[in-house]
């Protein structure tokens, strides 16, 4: 799985019907894709990177707390984009990306795994759909998370 994780003071996603709309104050803007072959073990991975992930200031403004320590809220937003490999030529290719059917299935699994094992407040966007997202970051802090690459040393 890959996340493009910004710390945000508020964001919001907004469908072609004026009326859906998903917001959150202070808290974490996940852009999120399942990768052909991610599993229930990336999906545990990712939930709990992205719960812990400690880029929040702390009392001496370094970062060093969670979302879970300052009662944030996140907003997933599908986006099969992210697994776009632009390596060759200039149209990006995202035969990467899961298929959309496992791709819902594993951006709603991250969700619900977020929800229920790290009690965290999830609003979501709508797989598949059209959407506009609006957001403020906050630093500004934007961290690249993939489940598929080696940790460093």
């Amino acid at each position: 799985m890959i996340a493009l994780v910004q710390r945000v003071t508020r964001a919001a996603v907004r469908a072609s019907d004026p009326d859906r709309v998903s917001a959150i104050e202070h808290g974490l803007l996940v852009l999120l894709c399942g990768i052909h072959g991610d599993n229930d073990r990336d999906v545990a991975w990712m939930a709990n990177k992205i719960a812990g992930l400690r880029i929040f200031p702390d009392t001496d403004d370094r970062m060093n707390l969670s979302v879970t320590h300052t009662g944030g809220a996140i907003l997933v937003v599908s986006q099969f984009t992210l697994a776009g490999d632009c390596r060759k030529g200039f149209r990006p290719s995202f035969i990467r990306a899961a298929e959309p059917a496992e791709g819902e299935r594993l951006v709603e699994a991250t969700v619900e795994t977020l929800r229920s094992s790290h009690g965290l407040n999830v609003a979501t966007g709508w797989f598949g759909a059209a959407m506009k997202v609006e957001l403020v970051n906050d630093g500004p802090v934007t961290i690249w998370i993939d489940s598929t690459r080696e940790p460093s040393a």
